[in-house]
């Protein structure tokens, strides 16, 4: 059984109501606080340490640090520092948080159907550099898209789902897929590089890539990548749907709406703004070099 947390002001559940839950959400904002300061770089750490990383006095570190020992959130090490504690590793490996990428994806895509009526789908990077689609929540819509090619390999940067890929693919990647003349699979299909890598940029910026039917016929395609613990794009979800239900001001809305939830199962899969962050550096073109 679970012990109660210490509050580090040394408040009780008496007096003013409103003070000990005040208190209470402070003490877990604290705690969490501690718990973001371990990582693979800093896998144990002192009282000053962690006062230091957080702005707390060492006496309330300290508090804390005894209140989620006992908790199981920390542990002390043989060199009396601190790391993260056994229930950490209990509730990782418990299966109740998702640790592939379709079960952290499909309850979002259920919402992301619901919320935009449109047929959602996730879609695993390869090793082999294509893509796959893994599973999708079809539109309730009569008119809607239905996919063919479940687990069919799928080069990149064809469709929404392939661009925003390659976008967060490191620089050197890009490049070489630029290199190499692009199949037009309908006429929209964009094959001039330039444009290609223009439009690759702005799914960087703008965190989704789109589609106008270029390589379905018909069907217009919004999708936003999916990170893992490590920082890197590991697959993507994906909005789409018919032209006509799809004008370019939809897709735009449509976009951002994918992106909130692409991050939603990036955060499951252990992802954070910091390694997002360092992605996209790696897949962002150097900066030029001045002539000498």
């Amino acid at each position: 059984m679970l012990l109660p947390i210490l509050y580090p002001e040394g408040l009780c559940m008496s007096g003013d109501p409103a003070a000990p839950r005040r208190t209470a959400v402070q003490s877990i904002d604290r705690a969490v606080a501690i718990l973001r300061c371990f990582d693979a770089r800093r896998p144990d750490q002192g009282i000053s340490d962690l006062a230091r990383a957080t702005g707390l006095s060492t006496s309330t570190v300290h508090r804390l640090l005894l209140a989620m020992q006992a908790n199981g959130l920390v542990r002390q090490t043989v060199d009396r520092r601190y790391a993260l504690g056994p229930l950490v590793a209990q509730l990782a490996r418990s299966g109740g948080i998702p640790d592939t990428l379709r079960d952290a994806a499909m309850p979002v895509l259920r919402a992301l159907r619901d919320d935009t009526e449109e047929t959602a789908a996730v879609h695993e990077l390869l090793p082999s550099g294509e893509r796959v689609v893994l599973d999708q929540v079809e539109s309730h819509h009569q008119l809607r898209r239905t996919y063919t090619e479940f687990g069919i390999p799928v080069p990149l940067p064809q469709g929404a789902p392939g661009k925003v890929l390659l976008a967060f693919a490191p620089w050197e990647q890009q490049v070489a897929v630029l290199a190499v003349p692009l199949e037009q699979v309908l006429p929209q299909t964009i094959t001039d590089p330039a444009v290609l890598a223009a439009q690759l940029a702005e799914a960087r910026r703008s965190g989704y890539a789109r589609s106008m039917a270029e390589r379905t016929p018909g069907i217009r395609s919004v999708a936003a990548a999916v990170f893992d613990f490590s920082g890197q794009a590991v697959g993507c979800l994906s909005l789409s749907g018919p032209e006509l239900r799809m004008p370019p001001d939809r897709l735009s809305q449509l976009g951002d709406q994918v992106a909130q939830a692409a991050w939603s199962a990036s955060e499951l899969l252990g992802a954070t703004t910091a390694v997002r962050e360092r992605c996209i550096a790696l897949a962002t073109a150097p900066a030029a070099v001045p002539a000498r």
